[in-house]
């Protein structure tokens, strides 16, 4: 007989252990609904939850008036197609119908139908396609004749102006662009991103089976940041115009590139600013493509030697610290041996005009004048050194002026407290040779010799939605009121004096004045590395103003890298020379812009002893 398999204790053992089993699952599950069931929620509505982010519509750009349109944003839409919807029959009659509405040819259509022959269900036909064709494929749909398709609309950043150059939208490098992203590059639209942007609307939602959000769940997160408008200091009319005037000059010239900018030396407002080539920012991914170096503006993003203009500088440390006045007599020799003999420098025509006015140094552009003058400025070389590298630098050389655009740069200007200037560094420095500009530095800091000593901070935008914009100016006092009137009356007697500039340079029923440059390029590569001048290429610059009594207006020039037509020595011309390119453009400026509301500068009778008319 077999014994008994049961057992009280054994089924109390089973009994405990379920039970035990039983208690974990309740515990355990407690903990998940009562400790962790918050966050298991939100983990499960994370999963469900979309976040949506509507940017708003970029704002536009305007001129200075307020009506041209210089930048908007617009439509254009991606055509998509759901393949696997259709058949093979299908596929071929959508091949034929779209090839004729988006006029493809017949290798676009074979690719077309390779794609769509995949049977994905999402197959991007075409993008940025234009409202025009947009609503063409519309019509189609709503008929029926085209199954499957879809359009999907996509904010574009558009450039309605043309430019003053073919292929050239108005103002593009000022301008900048906006990428695929949504993202400004370069000029206003990169330095003025966010304001322009805005902030988006974020929304989240719960979304269906479909991934589509339910309308239901929707809540605001983040209202955002509304776009605003810009409206620049520009005239469009003027920037027209200036970037005709600066494409004529490049195909005379056969410059690499030439610039220009007119500014208010009152207040910094740019009137215009060009330069060619350009490009048009409706077509910027080609430009990446072929030559991205056109996105950067030679006005506020190239420095340059510039030669003679910065003689003016030299005039300003000479007359405000009493070393010279106008009248005083300069010995004006071929060349003038400096450092004890081991170096010298010379005019440009290898000849001296004898002992002449001072005024009559900057307006023949004399090297040695120049030079001799400067060695007055000091005691000793490295006094008369930091006067006149102080000089250059209270004028905004070497420093950013803080043009409202991205990518300024700010040139270079060798501090002799630093690094010792010789004789020779310091008669280089007083014609402009060892230091680099933009043309932006040179505009301000001109600005500033005849406003009265202000230094102005240069600046596109006058207005920001409503609000306007009023830059502080970055120092103030720079010139004795005395001291302005004779520069201004200095330049007026440069564009007076000479023969060469008279005739190619006065505007008649003007006041004009000004200072020329013309400049050896400097190439490092030359010489097998040691450096050298470039051969018979210059960059050649005019600075100067222009006003009915007083200067109303700075106008700034350059021809950069240009090869004369007619080489003498001192004597080196081109068919349009960076003077008559000044008076081009302001004239101009002066025809098309309406002053009549502003004030002229600040200053005494000097400007109007400058050219009549």
């Amino acid at each position: 007989m077999l014994g008994r398999t049961d057992s009280r204790l054994r089924h109390l053992v089973v009994l405990a252990v379920l039970v035990v089993l039983a208690a974990s699952l309740v515990a355990r599950l407690g903990y998940w609904q009562l400790v962790e069931g918050g966050t298991l929620a939100a983990q499960a509505r994370a999963q469900t939850t979309i976040r949506i982010e509507e940017p708003p519509r970029r704002g536009e750009i305007f001129d200075r008036s307020g009506t041209v349109v210089l930048a908007t944003t617009v439509d254009r839409y991606t055509v998509a197609v759901a393949a696997d919807r259709l058949t093979v029959e299908g596929r071929a009659t959508l091949v034929d119908r779209l090839g004729d509405l988006l006029d493809l040819d017949a290798t676009a259509r074979s690719t077309l139908a390779e794609r769509l022959a995949t049977g994905r269900p999402y197959v991007v036909v075409a993008r940025d396609v234009d409202e025009t064709t947009a609503g063409r494929l519309r019509e189609a749909m709503t008929a029926g004749r085209l199954r499957a398709v879809s359009l999907e609309p996509t904010p574009a950043r558009v450039y309605p102006q043309p430019g003053g150059a073919p292929e050239t939208s108005l103002a593009s490098q000022l301008l900048g662009f906006v990428n695929r992203d949504g993202v400004g590059q370069y000029g206003v639209e990169q330095r003025y991103q966010d304001v322009l942007a805005g902030a988006p609307r974020v929304v989240v939602a719960q979304q269906d089976a479909s991934s589509r959000p339910i309308p239901d769940t929707a809540r605001v997160v983040d209202p955002g940041t509304p776009a605003l408008d810009l409206r620049l200091t520009v005239d469009a009319g003027l920037q027209l115009a200036v970037e005709q005037e600066v494409l004529a000059a490049w195909v005379a010239d056969r410059a690499a590139s030439v610039s220009a900018v007119v500014m208010d030396p009152a207040t910094g407002a740019i009137y215009a600013s060009a330069s060619v080539p350009a490009y048009d920012a409706n077509a910027f991914a080609e430009v990446a493509a072929s030559d991205p170096a056109r996105f950067v503006d030679p006005v506020v993003a190239q420095v340059y030697e510039p030669g003679s203009v910065m003689k003016m500088f030299t005039a300003v440390a000479a007359l405000g610290r009493g070393v010279v006045d106008l009248e005083t007599p300069i010995r004006d020799t071929a060349s003038l041996t400096l450092d004890g003999g081991r170096t010298s420098v010379a005019n440009a025509d290898k000849k001296g005009m004898g002992r002449i006015p001072f005024q009559d140094v900057i307006a023949y552009s004399r090297n040695v004048g120049a030079a001799r003058v400067a060695l007055l400025l000091g005691p000793t070389v490295r006094d008369a050194a930091v006067a006149l590298y102080d000089t250059w630098t209270s004028f905004g050389i070497g420093s950013p002026t803080g043009i409202d655009v991205a990518g300024e740069v700010v040139g270079l200007a060798r501090d002799p407290r630093i690094s010792t200037w010789r004789e020779i560094d310091l008669a280089n420095a007083s014609f402009g040779q060892g230091v680099a500009v933009t043309l932006i530095q040179l505009a301000t800091a001109y600005a500033a010799m005849v406003n009265g000593g202000i230094l102005v901070t240069p600046h596109v935008v006058a207005a920001v939605g409503d609000q306007e914009v009023i830059p502080t100016p970055r120092a103030s006092d720079l010139v004795e009121p005395t001291l302005r009137d004779e520069l201004v009356r200095l330049m007026a007697h440069v564009v007076e004096e000479v023969p060469f500039y008279r005739n190619r340079t006065l505007v008649p029923g003007y006041v004009v004045g000004g200072k020329t440059g013309t400049a050896q390029i400097w190439d490092a590569s030359l010489n097998d590395g040691a450096g050298g001048w470039l051969p018979d290429v210059y960059n050649y610059s005019f600075v100067g103003y222009i006003g009915r009594s007083e200067p109303e207006l700075i106008v700034a020039v350059r021809i950069a890298r240009a090869r004369p037509t007619v080489i003498k020595v001192g004597h080196l011309e081109m068919p349009v020379m960076s003077f008559e390119l000044f008076r081009r453009v302001a004239t101009d400026a002066m025809t098309i812009l309406d002053l009549g509301g502003r004030t002229a500068v600040p200053g005494g009778s000097g400007a109007g002893d400058g050219s009549g008319g």
